[in-house]
């Protein structure tokens, strides 16, 4: 009997505890049901939260939400479009030549010497509050100078006891932008930058030699240090001076990079004793945007939360065509943020965070290979849809193709397959035909991609959708739909070349081509080997020449490798991001461009000049459908595939928009917690019946030793 009180004991608090508030599962704290906050999750913990230094997907995803630059891209418009941030109108710029008088906007490219970009800050915008701008009675910063015994009690930010905040002005982008010349922040894009905005090279040799004469560990007042190319007018109003004319620098004003940075923070941040404590911007960044990181252990967990001093900001009105009838403008005109929190917790391994996301405990997943098959199935139109399963729960399937190129590329200065002779270049349009990317998309990618037809993925201005964007050297139309050309037209095609049946016909020997790469593991076997069969259809031997990444990058920028897998992931939606990949000054041998082809045609060449500084509009979209078709009938490439992103949500959170473009996005997120909590109970019924036959079954076979022991005890006593 004492046992059956001890495991009653054991039991009766897990059969209470199901009658309790909430799933006996939920891993979230039960004073936040029905609480509006938002649950999502990183693999990776952000290595730069500094706008200066951040420059990677994981870690944006953080700092797009915080730092607010003068612009940002349109929550819904496709091609992606810049409008107004921080700013309270897109900036005007005025060109200038050599002896500094103003020139017209339609002025030659080669008179331009000087172009100078002038951004009006709308007035009334604040930082989130911060122990920075903490002001004492007498009006003096409370933390700016603090000593030994004033650590007392700190380990964290939120450990100090005062907070205040500042209204944001021009001179805080400006001084941002004198620190990507930081000796100490080795921004990743100074170099870029300091070809275009004048003096920022010399500024930053000045901040060397400043850094060599301070203190170890002291850091320099920029303030004290004037740029050239970036000044303030007034309390609203800054410029930056740019070398000729570059007019893809709006989309760098997008860009935490040129986000403000108050210098109370970094005089704050670089005091002795912060930096032993974590506390800096890479740490806890200080912003204007609609949240602020209130909580940062990268082992755990990350909590954003809505700044009580954002400016305010309203959902868009209009979109596009189809918005509207997909929900999307149902907010237009409401005040953002939607959601007051947002918690991201820390998950490795995919197979937890996918069951999690199941159980209702992140309101968002993306999709694994290994759970693909459970979340997606395609139609009878090849169209990817939730599976059955995830219907039934109300799980919804947004996709988005990303601004990413994958190719195969041909060395143009190899002297089999490169070159503009006519018979390299049927040489790659047969090759071109024969590999069959709708099927790599379906056995490696799940269907999560598109074919190219060219170098420019959808949602960047050039891009030509439908029947009038196919590539005519690979598909040929069928009822309007693009399908490849037969295999007996490849073969035709290497016939021509000179390599009928794949074997060169002057001296019979089998045409042998190398493909280089870096890739290994057995994804990677199987990869190489299907690639392998592709080339055999037109019976040609391909070896594959597998190395390592450090010799793999030395052959490609000795130009040693004939055929080769690459990619590019735009920085910013503009074509000149894709075409300037072929474009021949840019060429990877010799150059070290980001023309992995080491592709070179005159008048592809020539019209990249005209195109690049041109605004986007018909002339523009011209000159690039030129462009493409001389890349086509060229084939420095096999065209690839443009990546899709693939995302579900459950039914409680508001349809949404993917913009592969822009970061901050979450300020446009709304949610339903009480349907979630509701749906989140349904799923998550504890099942006891396990419990209550084991103790039935215990029971049972302790009865008859228990009555036996109470007998003898009993007999004993008489």
């Amino acid at each position: 009997m004492n046992f059956l009180r001890l495991f009653g004991l054991l039991i009766l608090p897990v059969l209470l505890s199901a009658c309790g508030n909430g799933p006996l599962n939920d891993p979230y704290p039960a004073a936040d049901r029905d609480s509006n906050i938002l649950y999502s999750s990183f693999e990776e913990r952000p290595k730069h939260l500094d706008p200066a230094r951040s420059y990677a997907s994981n870690e944006a995803e953080f700092t797009a939400q915080i730092y607010e630059p003068p612009l940002q891209y349109h929550y819904l418009k496709r091609p992606y479009t810049l409008i107004p941030l921080t700013a309270a109108q897109m900036p005007t710029v005025t060109y200038y030549d050599a002896a500094g008088r103003p020139l017209p906007a339609t002025a030659p490219v080669s008179a331009i010497a000087e172009s100078v970009y002038e951004i009006h800050i709308r007035p009334g915008i604040y930082y989130q509050p911060h122990p920075a701008f903490a002001h004492d009675a007498q009006g003096k910063l409370r933390y700016q100078d603090m000593k030994p015994g004033d650590w007392h009690g700190i380990q964290t930010l939120g450990d100090f006891r005062y907070s205040g905040t500042r209204e944001l002005v021009a001179a805080d982008y400006v001084y941002e932008i004198k620190r990507l010349a930081a000796p100490q922040l080795n921004s990743p894009i100074l170099g870029v930058m300091a070809e275009y905005i004048i003096g920022l090279k010399d500024y930053a040799a000045r901040l060397e030699k400043v850094a060599r004469s301070l203190p170890r560990g002291a850091y320099p007042d920029l303030q004290r240090y004037p740029l050239a190319g970036a000044e303030v007018v007034d309390r609203y109003t800054y410029r930056i001076k740019l070398r000729g004319k570059y007019p893809q620098f709006l989309y760098w004003l997008a860009m935490p990079f040129f986000a403000p940075v108050p210098p109370e923070a970094d005089r704050f941040y670089a005091q002795p004793g912060m930096a032993e404590r974590n506390l800096s911007l890479d740490w806890y960044p200080v912003g204007t945007g609609a949240y602020m990181l209130t909580r940062n252990n990268p082992n755990r967990q990350m909590v954003l939360e809505r700044n009580p001093d954002f400016h305010g900001e309203t959902y868009p009105r209009t979109g596009e065509p189809g918005d509207a009838a997909a929900g999307l403008l149902k907010d237009g005109g409401k005040p953002l943020p939607f959601i007051d929190k947002v918690v991201f917790s820390l998950e490795k391994e995919t197979i937890p965070y996918w069951n999690k996301f199941l159980q209702g405990y992140y309101d968002a997943s993306g999709i694994s290979s290994d759970s693909f098959d459970q979340a997606v199935q395609i139609n009878a139109q090849g169209v990817a849809q939730p599976s059955e399963a995830m219907r039934a729960k109300g799980i919804r399937l947004t996709t988005a193709v990303r601004p990413t190129s994958s190719y195969t590329g041909f060395n143009m200065l190899d002297s089999t397959v490169g070159g503009s002779s006519e018979r390299a270049r049927k040489l790659r349009q047969a090759i071109a035909i024969a590999v069959d990317y709708e099927e790599y998309i379906s056995i490696f990618a799940n269907g999560r991609g598109i074919p190219a037809q060219g170098p420019i993925p959808p949602g960047i201005f050039g891009y030509v959708g439908g029947a009038a964007g196919v590539n005519p050297v690979v598909y040929r139309l069928v009822n309007g739909q693009p399908v490849r050309r037969p295999i007996a037209e490849a073969r035709r095609l290497l016939a021509e070349a000179g390599y009928p049946d794949g074997r060169d016909a002057k001296t019979g020997a089998p045409l042998v081509l190398y493909f280089d790469t870096n890739a290994s593991g057995p994804d990677a076997a199987s990869r190489l080997s299907w690639i392998t069969k592709q080339f055999a259809k037109l019976n040609i031997q391909l070896v594959v020449r597998s190395t390592d990444y450090n010799r793999f990058q030395d052959k490609m920028r000795r130009g040693t490798e004939q055929i080769f897998e690459w990619g590019w992931n735009a920085d910013y939606p503009d074509p000149e991001n894709f075409l300037f990949l072929l474009y021949g000054p840019n060429m990877k041998v010799g150059k070290n461009g980001e023309n992995a082809a080491n592709y070179s045609n005159p008048e592809y060449d020539r019209l990249f000049d005209q195109m690049k500084y041109l605004d986007n509009g018909p002339e523009r979209q011209a000159i690039i459908d030129r462009m493409v078709n001389i890349v086509r009938a060229d084939s420095p490439w096999l065209f690839g595939f443009f990546p899709k992103a693939f995302s579900l949500s459950h039914a409680w959170v508001a349809p949404s928009k993917p913009n592969v473009m822009a970061y901050n996005t979450l300020k446009y997120r709304r949610i339903d917690p009480k349907l979630r909590e509701k749906l989140r109970d349904q799923w998550n019924q504890p099942v006891l019946w396990p419990l209550l036959l084991l103790l039935l079954a215990l029971i049972a076979a302790l009865a008859p030793a228990l009555w036996a022991w109470r007998q003898r005890e009993r007999s004993v006593a008489r």
